[in-house]
């Protein structure tokens, strides 16, 4: 039995290069568009390259405006680093879909991930490489990753998040992403945003979703079928501090606000022990592809017929959890869905 102490260290070479995958990916989220807006700053002021970055940020704001609301541009290169890989490996997360599930070519789809998790290590996974099991299931549709607008303000990282498929989560992109008359398009969002990672505890599943209806009025105003996804042990990855408690939460959804990540104490294990840290535990991560729910077209549809659709959503969602938890988590009998 290996001593707690030293076992990272003595692990083989393989679980440690998905070990520094998952350390790289956590400091990246947090300090890499913070770093890149910095490191923008000094060239433009402090070194004789000020040239390159004044042209670059020109290209930036004004030619290449916006370009996260049009589609945004995937680069394949990108997406096949083999950190990616060894990212999803780490835990392992898996993509799989339910029986018979299936894309029409033809269309274009929103498919709705559930829960968000501290950093959506599953959505990423599946959707954000070349290495996620979605090109195999689905090959006839192009994925696209919403996220946060405010990514695409940090120079240099917004160029990694499109490459990566990133696209603004506004109403404007996934329309556009919607309304492509080819079809073809997969629409990937996380409804519960940033703002579930509050709820975000082992074995507990709670969804922001109760009053979360606009990703509804988006998907009638296209005729675009919703797709339930659900991330089987993304809440598992992480225990979590102070969530609950009344002041830290007043400080976490201020900033939340005003930079639109929440500041999250999150606790998992480090690079060279298990007991504490930045990294996430290596537990598995399984995302579910459900059926698709149709809906009709409509422009304008009034309160009642949006109810409509969001209560028939939340119904096939908990059915897609409760069919198939027993599958991918152990002694969940007492495990169910909890809507807020």
């Amino acid at each position: 039995m290996l001593n707690d102490e030293l076992a990272p260290l003595i692990v083989p070479m393989k679980r440690k290069v998905q070990t520094g995958s998952a350390a790289f990916f956590m400091f990246l989220i947090p300090f890499g568009g913070p770093l890149c807006f910095l490191l923008a700053i000094y060239m433009l002021f402090y070194t004789r390259l000020w040239w390159v970055c004044f042209l670059y940020l020109s290209w930036v704001f004004i030619m290449d405006r916006n370009v996260e609301e049009r589609g945004g541009r995937s680069i394949e290169w990108i997406r096949g680093w083999l950190v990616w890989k060894h990212f999803r490996d780490y835990f392992p997360a898996r993509l799989n879909r339910a029986p018979w599930v299936d894309l029409k070519p033809e269309k274009n789809y929103l498919l709705c991930c559930f829960p968000h998790g501290i950093i959506s290590a599953g959505s990423f996974s599946a959707f954000g490489s070349t290495y996620g099991e979605f090109d195999v299931y689905f090959p006839k549709h192009s994925v696209r990753v919403c996220t946060l607008k405010q990514n695409f303000y940090m120079p240099l990282f917004r160029e990694l998040i499109l490459g990566l498929g990133g696209c603004s989560a506004s109403e404007t992109s996934i329309d556009y992403l919607l309304g492509s008359p080819k079809g073809g398009n997969a629409v990937v969002l996380m409804p519960g945003g940033v703002a579930e990672s509050y709820y975000c505890e082992p074995r507990k599943y709670k969804l922001v979703l109760k009053n979360r209806k606009g990703f509804i009025r988006m998907a009638m105003k296209n005729g675009s079928p919703l797709v339930p996804v659900f991330s089987f042990g993304e809440t598992d990855i992480f225990d979590q501090y102070g969530g609950k408690e009344s002041k830290l939460k007043e400080y976490q959804e201020f900033v939340r606000k005003v930079v639109g990540i929440a500041p999250i104490i999150s606790i998992g294990r480090g690079i060279f022990q298990y007991r504490f840290g930045m990294v996430p535990h290596r537990r598995p991560i399984t995302m579910l592809v459900g059926p698709p729910i149709d809906v009709m077209k409509n422009g304008s549809p009034t309160a009642e017929e949006v109810d409509e659709i969001h209560a028939r959503f939340i119904h096939e969602l908990c059915n897609l959890f409760e069919a198939n938890k027993h599958f991918y988590l152990n002694k969940c009998e007492d495990i169910h869905i909890e809507i807020i």
